[in-house]
């Protein structure tokens, strides 16, 4: 399912395999329309990919991403404040109300590196409990 209305896309994933492609290929898609440009559409698609590995790995439900593209005197709810600068919110939710914990990886280890992604490429990022499961959410600056 597919809902874009202005500066936001939203979409439920099943907790398939395949998930994490389609979600990749849905999140370039809305931003390549909206005519942001490959670095951040790249980042955001990267980080998008993890966290729905993430959710893909350890719950059973539904998976949705969302996007909400905002501007310093918008409207637009941005997680817990108004940016202060355009700005792109990503959340990725699942059903596991458990919040998600980063890992330090080995430099062997095949997995444990997706937070540390986040953390590290994002503006903010954060979590919160939702009525059935959790929200993991990130902002990435836009030009401009």
């Amino acid at each position: 399912m597919t809902e874009t209305e202005g500066d936001c896309a939203e979409w439920t994933f099943p907790a398939e395999p395949g998930s994490v492609r389609n979600a990749r290929h849905a999140v370039r898609g809305a931003l390549g329309s909206w005519g942001l440009d490959a670095t951040v559409g790249d980042l955001a698609v990267l980080l998008v990919s993890e966290l729905v590995t993430n959710s893909l790995r350890y719950a059973s439900g539904p998976i949705g991403v969302r996007l909400v593209r905002s501007y310093p005197d918008g409207d637009l709810l941005f997680a817990d404040r108004p940016p202060t600068s355009p700005g792109l919110l990503v959340e990725v939710s699942d059903p596991l109300p458990d919040p998600p914990t980063e890992r330090s990886a080995g430099p062997d280890d095949e997995g444990g590196r997706g937070l540390q992604l986040v953390a590290c490429s994002a503006r903010r990022w954060g979590t919160r409990r939702g009525k059935s499961g959790k929200t993991v959410w990130f902002e990435l600056a836009l030009p401009g």
